[in-house]
């Protein structure tokens, strides 16, 4: 088996002792292994219901996003705040921690503390990189881009956003972006844009 610290540190190790609540392992050789994308990408993903927040973080994972910060719109179905919101962030934490386990990355993206859309904008504006908004009506396209040194992508819950919060994102320096003629659902825009951006400047 492997163990991994979730700060990009592994090591080979072998159980020796399993009893209920207790695991012992015997740490072997350190692994020099980095699994992490060249091309650090922040995640803001408006909250969305049921099963597919939790689709589109463990996806995420896997495509290698560098972190995670929730958010809650004008039309987002689930509403949170205060210890419901916190046990959700925990929540969403630890589909973070089990797709590391599944997809072999070392390091742990972080779920960062729910945030309004407006709260989060003022400090996102302030952010070097490219800025990205995910929007069915925009004309922009990913291949007339150039590559980034990092992203921030942004992505609306099930209704989309409120056409002022669009002019929000807008007056922030988010670039509107089209993911082809199609509308997609919110669970699988960010996943789609993410394997769209490895590929043409991460690591596939």
């Amino acid at each position: 088996m492997v163990l991994f610290d979730g700060r990009g540190a592994a090591w080979d190790a072998v159980i020796t002792t399993m009893t209920r609540g207790e695991v012992e392992v015997q740490i072997g050789a350190a692994r020099d292994e980095n699994r992490e994308s060249p091309l650090p990408v922040t995640l803001a993903q408006a909250v969305s219901s049921g099963e597919r927040m939790d689709y589109t973080i463990q996806k995420a994972v896997e495509l290698g996003v560098s972190a995670i910060q929730p958010l809650m719109a004008e039309r987002c179905v689930v509403r949170l705040s205060g210890e419901r919101a916190a046990k959700r962030v925990a929540h969403w934490q630890a589909v973070v921690n089990s797709a590391c386990e599944q997809c072999g990355r070392n390091t742990v993206p972080e779920v960062r503390p729910l945030l309004g859309l407006r709260e989060w904008l003022d400090a996102a504006a302030a952010q070097p990189g490219l800025r990205l908004l995910l929007a069915p009506q925009a004309t922009l396209r990913l291949l007339e881009l150039e590559r980034p040194a990092v992203v921030t992508m942004l992505a609306g819950p099930e209704g989309g956003f409120a056409e002022g919060e669009i002019a929000d994102v807008l007056r922030a320096g988010f670039q509107a972006l089209r993911l082809g003629p199609r509308v997609l659902r919110t669970e699988t825009a960010a996943v789609a844009l993410l394997a769209a951006m490895q590929a043409q400047w991460g690591d596939f």
